[in-house]
């Protein structure tokens, strides 16, 4: 469809639009994060930017031309309500995870389980349960959650141009736009933020995407894995750490690596733009990695993984030397 091109266009612009409308108007003040002791801002900012994100998102959708499993958007849509009312009136973690399951297993079921059996569908479940809720776990620096999505959807985009999945790579793109106009707003000092009703769905459809481009050949499995690491090693490295010192992971902390790096100096600009970085190099990694043979793939992967711990390894030891400083002090 020759109007399909301006999909990415039309989602900037609503996505634009919404956001600027939601935090200007009253409908900020139905969902408020206020600063506590686990929290890295110091005054109340609104937390329903996400809406204005999906917006466009949800309208590039047909624009685009894209014929994904309706079930993808039923479950996106879903979540998106249960987020939203988890920010506004706050869920048991149970009802949360119960919702983020069934969305998971849904897509498992019809669309992984006929052509690839069990076992894979229940990876699947587990993979895509996690990834929802690890974005939502990254979200909690000024420009971060917004900058994964740009980078990574925009690589999405990139890979299935490349394919020749043209529909599906303009719905990337509008994604990557919608995230680029909520930035707007979001990134340090941040007017907005993204809340549950924002990172929640974009978690989720970054591992539904992940693995539709999978299915229909447009990048191998581990593809999405390296386009999105910098949250999934984050979130999982801290939530493993959390687990083996017995701490509830269920509650707020401020454990993260990349809240680290704001508490130790860093700042929300500053750690916005290193992480940027990094979403950079693991996407143009990904990339030339498709064109790559295998045995060159597995290189690239034990190469990623190997640098992400040189990377924790040099938090690390930066974290203890200003935790050590700060006891020496008092």
């Amino acid at each position: 469809m020759p109007h399909a091109v301006f999909a990415p266009l039309v989602a900037f612009a609503v996505a634009l639009i919404a956001v600027w409308l939601l935090a200007r108007s009253r409908l900020a003040l139905i969902a408020v994060d206020r600063p506590n002791e686990r929290s890295l801002h110091d005054k109340p900012v609104p937390r329903i930017g996400g809406l204005g994100l999906h917006a466009g998102t949800l309208l590039a959708w047909p624009l685009s031309g894209l014929g994904d499993p309706a079930i993808i958007w039923i479950s996106f849509v879903g979540l998106l309500i249960v987020s939203l009312i988890d920010d506004i009136r706050g869920l048991p973690v149970l009802a949360r995870l119960a919702a983020h399951l069934l969305a998971s297993g849904s897509i498992a079921a019809l669309v992984i389980f006929p052509g690839h059996g069990l076992i894979v569908a229940c990876i699947a479940t587990i993979g895509l349960a996690w990834i929802t809720n690890l974005y939502n776990f990254m979200d909690g620096a000024d420009g971060l959650a917004g900058g994964m999505a740009f980078f990574g959807f925009g690589v999405y985009g990139i890979a299935a141009w490349h394919s020749g999945s043209t529909a599906f790579a303009l719905f990337n793109f509008s994604v990557a736009a919608a995230a680029i106009a909520f930035l707007v707003f979001n990134f340090h000092p941040a007017r907005i933020f993204m809340g549950d009703v924002g990172a929640v769905p974009l978690g989720f459809l970054a591992g539904s995407i992940g693995l539709v481009g999978w299915l229909q050949l447009d990048w191998a499995w581990w593809f999405p894995l390296l386009v999105f690491s910098p949250f999934i090693v984050d979130a999982s490295i801290t939530l493993a750490r959390r687990t083996v010192r017995r701490a509830r992971i269920w509650e707020a902390h401020r454990d993260h690596y990349y809240q680290r790096l704001v508490q130790m100096g860093w700042g929300h600009r500053r750690t916005a733009l290193a992480e940027y970085a990094l979403m950079i190099a693991c996407g143009m990694a990904a990339l030339a990695g498709l064109r790559w043979t295998h045995s060159d793939q597995i290189a690239l992967l034990l190469a990623t993984v190997l640098v992400y711990i040189l990377i924790i390894g040099l938090v690390e030891i930066a974290w203890h030397r200003y935790n050590g400083g700060n006891r020496h002090e008092a």
